[in-house]
Formats: C-alpha cells, structure tokens, sequence
C-alpha cells in the first residue's frame, strides 16, 4: 500500500501494565502493529513529500511535515510552540488567534518524566498520556497545572535550570535507563525552584500555579530486543528500508537493521508491507 506517512497512533490501558499499543496510520486504515513483532517490514520511499496541512507537493518538510507556504502561515509552525515562554498572544501579532485560543490559551501540564533520564517538559492535558509515549518515556509524573501555554513555559523553563529539557534520543531507544524515583525528583525540585516561582506568582499577570499530588506512572513498550547500537535509517540515501521490526518506542520503529523515526517523515510518501 503506497500511503502519505502520519504519525503512529499509540495509547496505554491504565487499567493494565500492558505495553503501549500502536496503530500505524495507513490513510482511512488504522493498522495494529502488535502482530506485526517479529515479522519482515518493509517501506520503500517514493522521494515525494506531502503538507500535512495542504497536501501540496513540496520538495522539503518542514516542521515535521509542512510545506514551506504553511511553515510560515501557520500558528501550530511558530517558534512559541518550540518555545512557549516566547508567545506573544496578549501583543495581538498571533498568526492564528482562533486556533491558539484551542491549542495555547487552555490547561496545561507541567511534568517529570524518565525517557533518557530525568527530564521536565510541558503538554495540554488533552495531550496526557499521548505526549510521554512520543518521547519514550519509562515514566511521568504531573507536578503542576497552569492556565496557559506560555505559563507552562516560564515554569518549564525555570525548572530547566536544573533538570534537562530534552531527550537523548539514542539512549531512550537502547532500553537500559535506570527507574527513577520521580515524587522524591519532583520534591527536591519545588524545594529548591520555590523562591523562583513564588517570584512568578509576583510577577507575571494572571499567573497561576496548582501543585499536583499525582502519583506517577510506568509505561512499557513493545519491544522484543533492544539495539546494542543504533543506527538510524537515512530515507534520503537509502529509500527502502527493510528488517525484522523488533519493537516500537516512542515514534521509532526499531528494526534488525536500524531505526527509523515515523514522526520525522510524516509527510513522505512510502510503499509498506509487513
């Protein structure tokens, strides 16, 4: 089947300690990929790139998968949503201001979580749990809840002063971090960003923070054998890649050949077989 990749589609029962469950995004099919461990997979890349947004031929993608007319149009391909402590909303110069009221101006999730070690980061709430399991993570813990985006992000943003902010990719797939004690992090963290963020309380307009009791959560993946070493696939070099699919993390496919990272190349065009 020769489709436009989408990002894959995963969700966990939480009633379970079941793995993630993935679904690859095959036009209007949704294939679970469950079945498929184990087996030959195969995607032989066309060389043609699609917008997500417009469907308009483009022969590079941007942000993951824009065209470069709505790179530079569209809201959601800002840099405020690289760096949400960067929006400029209340100025008026929004791009989007009706999409913006849906995707910015709502409750945010200010979190620790474990992909390639102790990191924070932020997400809607409508984005939990789907946001952890994009990036790998082992674990998660929500530690506060914030009105809006650019809240989210100068509270990310001062913890990040003391955390890391970003994942190691390649560590998250190698499948060896150690398990973390993430409401023992979360504590020493507030103890010691409490001064700076009472500061932000002063501060910012309509600023406010409510700390979460939450417990944390653990999250497994499909994997039948991690790589000892990882070798990502390059579809500009190399347009079919094939191999034993070993496991899904994250929105990697881990192959006995390499990994590949479906989110990346959302937007090409690839011909699949499992």
């Amino acid at each position: 089947m020769t489709v436009t990749l989408r990002k894959m589609q995963a969700s966990i029962d939480a009633n379970t300690d079941a793995p993630v469950s993935y679904n690859f995004v095959l036009g209007e099919e949704r294939v679970p990929l469950k079945e498929s461990l184990g087996q030959n997979v195969q995607l032989k890349f066309s060389g043609e790139i699609f917008c997500i947004h417009c469907d308009r031929k483009t022969k590079k993608s941007f942000s993951q998968g824009y065209c470069y007319p709505c790179f530079k149009k569209l809201a959601q391909c800002d840099m405020c949503i690289v760096k949400p402590e960067t929006c400029h909303f209340d100025r008026g110069t929004c791009r989007e201001p009706d999409w913006a009221e849906k995707h910015c101006m709502q409750g945010h999730t200010v979190y620790l979580s474990n992909s390639s070690g102790l990191k924070v980061g932020i997400t809607r709430n409508t984005q939990i749990p789907t946001r952890w399991i994009d990036q790998g993570a082992i674990q998660a813990l929500p530690i506060f809840q914030v009105n809006t985006r650019l809240h989210s992000g100068l509270v990310e943003i001062l913890l990040a002063e003391h955390v890391a902010d970003k994942t190691n990719w390649r560590t998250m797939l190698k499948g060896d971090v150690p398990v973390l004690d993430l409401q023992q992090e979360r504590d020493k963290l507030i103890d010691t960003c409490e001064a700076e963020l009472e500061q932000l309380w002063e501060e910012v307009e309509d600023f406010a923070l409510e700390p979460l009791e939450d417990e944390a959560i653990s999250i497994k993946y499909p994997v039948l054998e991690y790589p000892k070493k990882i070798v990502s696939h390059n579809v500009e070099k190399t347009p079919l890649i094939e191999g034993t699919l070993m496991g899904i993390k994250g929105q990697y496919l881990i192959l006995d050949t390499g990994v590949i990272n479906i989110r990346k190349h959302t937007g090409y065009q690839a011909e699949i077989s499992f």
